[in-house]
């Protein structure tokens, strides 16, 4: 589940109770603008590259960018505000929503998609994907992948010949030769969206620009974004109503942590102090995020994540958790799900995506109105203000095959733009909900879910495109304002890290490069390989191959100049 989609079934689900990037990386949010700046780029750097490589910029990505409309159609109850999503509370009768678009703009026309989808896929034909295909005007064959192993069929897919009409491409699968494939074998949507093109498609236009800039590949603006929030999507979540019976509070530092962790540990009553909390040590620490914005500037030299102290030091406090146990057994053998043992009231603090926040509420609360959990804010080590470090401004695309003629490629955009319809809208009620009185109800303000909405209304649709992202839970309203409230003042501490908001492609000569780190993180938290492993692994990185990348991206900054300034 993500924060655009408040169906507990309609996103990525957690296949175990460890940090998983595929679970993680695929939350969506607020889009902004980054800098842009430095002479027209597409480049390969370092020498031997192809054009694909690089990142396009100035006035040549300019040129590509489609025109912002500033979205009118409704007002947040609570703004974004330091990269947040906007909130809503309220949920409007059918009568009371909005048009977002007037004229149906889709001609009829058919056509694949392959998307991810995590759970069941819903049966062909079924009463959501007709409404949706005869309100949007299209038709629309779904090859839906199960998400955990999509990355697998996605490569195999993309080397073929038969490419679906449209694809969607999470960020976390630009690997190998998947962009150099997403640069041959998709379509160039500029003619159809750059400037004032896009404003055809009223919804499209309203996307923030930051979403669309990460949506140029090999020189053309190839992709249809997801917008994400710049703030943190990993939060670190505790029972609050737990912590006020004992009269607690949540930890301001690392070593309060580690000492309420020691306070609260009870295996013998088998209840632990927390889960795995290596993702929420990154941000306590101030680590670098991962490819491509992990480097920083220290004296001039760039320096990878994997070179700082910052790491080190976050995987040594995730260590220790372990070594002392602390953290329940499920974690370190990566099974179960430590959000549901928390609910239940046997781990006390656990890190998740911040969708998990309403996920759990939604559910406790029917047996139990008084459940709380929320997710306490980040700290430095130390107790004072944390360095957290902006998130890309999108993540997930859909493309366009190359081969599509132009009749298929305005079909595909006038459902692109039918999806992208923002909250408050009829298109939106449509897409989230689907049919009411067949999928779900509207009783007191509430809308809710009845069993053909959870197995129908999955994320299938906003892959094609996705409005400015917004929070929206008027069931529980509570929920609501505590997460845009936790995004809002986690951002006031976030910063952007270098080359932020650029679509960058490495050569793919270091496509492998960092694949050992993850499954070492891992080892090292769970007391199975040392600290300095890492090191080593550092060591070895450097030698094999981090140094070259390294002047590559520094030809790149030379280039470009610094995003994050």
């Amino acid at each position: 589940m993500t924060p655009n989609s408040p169906s507990t079934g309609s996103g990525p689900r957690s296949t175990g109770s460890g940090p998983n990037r595929r679970t993680f990386l695929a939350s969506s949010g607020l889009a902004v603008l980054a800098a842009i700046g430095g002479a027209p780029l597409l480049t390969a750097c370092g020498g031997g590259g192809s054009k694909n490589e690089g990142a396009t910029t100035g006035k040549k990505l300019k040129d590509l960018l489609p025109a912002y409309v500033a979205p009118d159609l409704v007002t947040p109850d609570i703004p974004a505000e330091n990269g947040s999503a906007a909130g809503f509370t309220k949920a409007l009768p059918a009568a009371r929503l909005k048009t977002s678009v007037p004229e149906r703009l889709g001609r009829g026309g058919a056509f694949t998609v392959m998307a991810p989808i995590w759970g069941n896929v819903p049966p062909r034909g079924n009463p959501y994907w007709t409404a949706m295909d005869e309100a949007a005007g299209v038709r629309v064959t779904w090859q839906n992948q199960q998400g955990d192993t999509y990355g697998q069929k996605l490569g195999a897919v993309l080397a073929s010949s038969g490419v679906p009409d449209a694809v969607v491409v999470p960020g976390w699968e630009l690997t190998g030769k998947i962009p150099s494939a997403l640069a041959h074998k998709f379509a160039d949507l500029g003619p159809y969206l750059s400037g004032d093109e896009v404003k055809k498609y009223p919804n499209l236009a309203a996307i923030p620009t930051g979403a669309w800039q990460r949506s140029v590949f090999g020189g053309k603006l190839r992709g249809l974004p997801m917008p994400s929030a710049t703030t943190p999507n990993i939060a670190p979540f505790h029972r609050t109503d737990l912590f006020e019976k004992e009269g607690l509070q949540a930890p301001t530092s690392a070593r309060e942590f580690h000492d309420l962790c020691k306070q609260l540990n009870a295996p013998r009553s088998k209840v632990w102090a927390c889960g795995d909390m290596t993702w929420a040590a990154w941000h306590i620490f101030g680590v670098l995020p991962e490819k491509p914005y992990y480097w920083k500037l220290v004296d001039g030299r760039l320096v990878n994540r994997y070179e700082t102290d910052e790491y080190l030091e976050a995987l040594e406090w995730s260590r220790k958790l372990y070594s002392a146990g602390f953290v329940h057994p499920d974690a370190k053998a990566e099974t179960g799900n430590i959000g549901d043992l928390c609910a239940a009231g046997k781990v006390w603090m656990y890190c998740h995506d911040l969708s998990d926040w309403y996920g759990k509420a939604a559910v406790q609360r029917v047996d139990d109105k008084t459940f709380r959990m929320e997710a306490f804010d980040y700290f430095a080590p130390d107790g004072g203000a944390p360095t957290l470090y902006a998130r890309p401004p999108a993540d997930i695309w859909t493309f366009i095959s190359e081969k599509a003629d132009e009749k298929t490629v305005r079909d595909i955009l006038a459902l692109a733009n039918f999806t992208a319809a923002p909250y408050g809208s009829k298109e939106q009620r449509l897409r989230m909900y689907g049919v009411e009185g067949v999928h779900h109800t509207l009783e007191d303000g509430v809308l809710t879910k009845n069993g053909k909405g959870n197995n129908e209304v999955f994320s299938t649709y906003e892959y094609l495109a996705s409005p400015a992202p917004f929070i929206a839970y008027a069931d529980l309203p509570d929920v609501t304002r505590g997460m845009v409230g936790w995004q809002q003042r986690q951002g006031a501490h976030t910063r952007k890290p270098l080359f932020h908001g650029m679509m960058i492609i490495e050569p793919t000569r270091y496509t492998e490069l960092n694949a050992e780190f993850e499954d070492l993180e891992k080892d090292v938290v769970r007391g199975r390989r040392k600290v300095s492993d890492v090191r080593r692994a550092a060591s070895d990185w450097r030698s094999g191959g981090g140094d070259k990348l390294r002047d590559w991206y520094r030809k790149l900054l030379d280039d470009t100049g610094d995003s994050a300034s």
